[in-house]
C-alpha cells in the first residue's frame, strides 16, 4: 500500500489537542475504510491506498482518532508530533484489539457469516486473525467479503453454489443502497481472500460483470 500524506495547515495548540487525545484509553486511533472519491482525501487526511486502479484509488484507508464530540483524521501536519509509522502500528494494533465476532445467517443456510453493527465491523477486514475465523467457520480456503458500507461485513466461501451467491449478492446490493442507518459507504465490490488476506477484488457497479 502505498501512502499519500498531505494536509491543510493546523495550528500547534489543534495538534496538541489530537495528540493528547490519542493517550486517552477512549480516543484511539483507528484506520478507516473510505471511497476512493471521499472528499476527506482532497482535504488532506492521511491515507494509504488500498485498492489501486488505472483510474486512481477505489478504497483508501484513512486514519482517525474518535472523541467524545466527533471522529478526527488525521492529517500531515501531525506527522510533526507523530511518526506516520506510529500512526499506522497504533491504528492497526487497536483494530487487532477491538474484538467483532461473526455469526452465521440461518437464512442462508447458516453458510454466509455477517459481523455488523460496531464502529470497526467493515474495518476488521484488515485484521488477519479475525478473517483467519471467518475461513475456519465456513471452512472455505477463498472467501468473498463485502463491506458496502461502514459496520458493515459479510462473508461466503468464494466455492459456495451459484444459488448462495446470487442471494449473496442480492445482500451486498441492499446493504449498498440502503442510506437509512446512516453509515457511510465504502466500496460497491467484493473483495477476494486466502489465509486472511485480501487477494483483490471483483467491482459491482454493474452486477452483470460478475456473471
Amino acid at each position: 500500500m502505498s501512502s499519500t500524506l498531505h494536509g491543510p495547515e493546523k495550528t500547534p495548540e489543534e495538534i496538541e489537542k489530537i495528540v493528547e487525545q490519542t493517550k486517552n484509553s477512549d480516543q484511539k486511533i483507528y484506520p478507516i475504510l473510505k471511497p476512493g472519491n471521499w472528499v476527506g482525501l482532497r482535504a488532506g487526511a492521511l491515507n494509504s491506498n488500498l485498492i489501486q486502479t488505472e483510474a486512481g484509488p477505489k478504497v483508501v484507508i484513512a486514519y482517525g482518532v474518535n472523541t467524545p464530540d466527533n471522529f478526527v483524521f488525521l492529517t500531515q501536519q501531525h506527522l510533526e508530533t507523530i511518526d506516520s509509522k506510529d500512526i499506522t502500528n497504533e491504528a492497526f494494533r487497536n483494530l487487532g484489539n477491538y474484538e467483532t465476532e461473526f455469526t452465521y445467517s440461518e437464512a442462508l443456510q447458516n453458510k454466509v457469516l455477517t459481523s455488523s453493527g460496531n464502529d470497526f465491523s467493515s474495518e476488521r477486514i484488515l485484521n488477519e486473525a479475525h478473517m483467519l475465523k471467518a475461513h475456519a467457520m465456513l471452512e472455505a480456503d477463498e472467501l468473498f467479503v463485502s463491506v458496502p458500507r461502514r459496520s458493515c461485513m459479510m462473508v461466503i466461501s468464494r466455492n459456495a453454489d451459484e444459488e448462495l451467491l446470487e442471494a449473496f449478492l442480492n445482500l451486498h446490493k441492499d446493504a449498498w443502497k440502503d442510506d437509512s442507518y446512516g453509515n457511510a459507504p465504502i466500496a460497491n465490490i467484493l473483495f477476494t481472500m486466502k489465509a486472511g488476506r485480501i487477494t483483490g477484488h471483483i467491482a459491482l457497479d454493474n452486477l452483470s460483470d460478475y456473471q
